[in-house]
């Protein structure tokens, strides 16, 4: 066995950390404009909801492709084809004319933004292996900065009048430059296992509890993303300069969560973390839907962040470990359950919010979040 050269494993690292930066970079750039592209386009809360419908759709029926690539031809070589495509759907986005026309491109985005997400977190596996210790939830952690960031450029944007198409061209413009620097450092030699690539995957009993927590998380992430700008037009009725504060708040406390989640994860164990979590995810909701003023529902939309913060990189950490499929499949068979969240998120806030009130439809998520604190003690370590 050769040595370990630790200078070359923190190149990888911080290399990889930029993919994740520019992951939700991207992401926060289409959800900070959504207010504005549901304004031009005309749709009704339940239309939205509708066409919102088409990016986890994406995301999840690109899954099982994605997972056989990056098993067949490797995390590195996909993820150099995911950066190229994905800024690509975004820049569609930006040019659509119509709610169809919104729609598939938010399907392409989605397909193309997910196989990002398994090359990052398969190459996060390998790179946590070779660490020893818990390092996932610090990728993550730069995926919500990333996203972060993302809401303070759609910010200023929005108060500079810019059209979303010129700032994802911007957005696509510089991420694309800096990739394709960066790319040359990130991990070559993935985990080797003896698994064969396989188009479909049917996941074990482990996987499929850690699916079902992640489903209850990424229904909480995905109604942050997609409609905390409209509830705060809607429902907290902030200004044109207030109504991210919501989507940043969120975001910030979701960053600043998961750059401490490994640690809570050595002390405290996984099973209590996510307990935890899904307290503190219904806890912020609750508050977001009986106090709907800016100061309260930005600390409501806070607790969600530091609640999800966790989750996702903890369940995708511990998929990549199973010993039955290889990394990549399992993460895509964990995600694919996951997604099924996402996928109903969106569309089920619409639907509830045309029939009585955002308010409503958020009380729902709430209770959806507080199954993942029901769901934690069933988890079992393989």
């Amino acid at each position: 066995m050769q040595p370990l050269d630790i200078s070359a494993l923190r190149r990888n690292r911080f290399a990889l950390a930029f993919f994740f930066f520019l992951s939700g970079l991207r992401f926060a750039s289409w959800a900070s404009r959504i207010p504005d592209i549901q304004s031009h386009l005309h749709l009704s809360d339940a239309a939205l909801g509708s066409v919102l419908f088409a990016l986890p759709a994406g995301s999840m029926s690109g899954l099982p492709l994605s997972g056989y690539l990056v098993a067949k031809f490797g995390s590195r070589n996909i993820l150099l084809l995911a950066t190229i495509l994905f800024p690509v759907s975004m820049i569609g986005i930006g040019m659509a004319n119509s709610s169809l026309a919104l729609a598939i491109q938010l399907y392409f985005f989605g397909v193309t933004g997910n196989m990002m997400n398994i090359c990052v977190n398969t190459q996060a596996v390998s790179i946590e292996s070779l660490y020893g210790r818990s390092i996932m939830a610090s990728f993550h952690g730069l995926w919500s900065l990333g996203g972060f960031s993302g809401a303070l450029i759609g910010t200023f944007m929005v108060s500079m009048s810019i059209d979303p198409l010129y700032h994802y061209l911007w957005v696509s413009a510089v991420g694309l430059a800096v990739a394709f620097c960066i790319y040359p450092f990130t991990f070559k030699n993935e985990v080797k296992t003896k698994h064969k690539s396989k188009f479909f995957v049917r996941p074990d009993t482990y996987l499929l509890v850690i699916g079902f927590i992640t489903f209850g998380s990424m229904v909480c992430e995905g109604t942050m993303f997609d409609w905390s700008g409209v509830y705060f037009v809607k429902v907290i009725a902030a200004s044109a300069q207030l109504r991210t504060l919501g989507y940043v708040s969120f975001m910030s406390a979701m960053a600043t969560g998961r750059f401490i989640g490994d640690k809570l994860i050595i002390k405290f164990g996984a099973k209590k973390v996510l307990q935890l979590s899904g307290i503190v995810i219904t806890s912020g909701l609750v508050v977001s839907v009986l106090f709907p003023y800016i100061i309260t529902a930005t600390i409501g939309f806070l607790m969600v962040g530091f609640g999800v913060s966790a989750i996702v990189p903890l369940c995708y950490a511990m998929a990549g470990r199973s010993t039955k499929m290889a990394p990549s499949l399992a993460i895509a068979a964990v995600s694919s359950i996951g997604f099924i969240g996402f996928l109903m998120g969106p569309p089920l806030i619409g639907y509830i919010a045309q029939a009585f009130s955002l308010r409503i439809s958020f009380t729902v998520i709430a209770c959806l979040g507080a199954s993942i604190y029901f769901m934690a003690p069933r988890l079992k370590e393989e």
